[in-house]
């Protein structure tokens, strides 16, 4: 992944939700800090669909720092985990376990997805 999307982080004056989403080193995939709800859904959509286009079959989405991922934002997550081909997959470290919940829930069984605590 090239480029990155920088809205300023969660916990600025205003409470319009943030979110930050920075490449990572040495491996293919993002760290994102902040929340992800419908005023970052954008940014989060267009990161998903950015990976989806990538080759590695392993992208990783760092989201220790994501504080909040709404229902939308873990669908949209789940539908992009449907797009990938055959073999491909999101490993989704230390996300939100409020996340976890939701894909376990409404998402049981995405082979696309898996999910890190550590």
């Amino acid at each position: 992944m090239n480029t990155s999307h920088r809205v300023p982080a969660a916990g600025s004056r205003d409470s319009v939700p943030r979110l930050a989403v920075f490449p990572l080193t040495g491996r293919s995939g993002v760290r994102a800090a902040g929340e992800i709800a419908l005023t970052t859904r954008a940014i989060w959509e267009g990161v998903l669909d950015e990976a989806v286009r990538e080759d590695d079959d392993v992208y990783y989405l760092e989201l220790s720092d994501v504080t909040f991922v709404d229902v939308a934002g873990a669908g949209a997550l789940a539908a992009a985990a449907g797009r990938l081909q055959e073999g491909r997959r999101f490993v989704v470290r230390r996300p939100p376990s409020a996340l976890r919940r939701t894909l376990d829930l409404l998402w049981p069984g995405q082979t696309g997805i898996e999910v890190s605590t550590s």
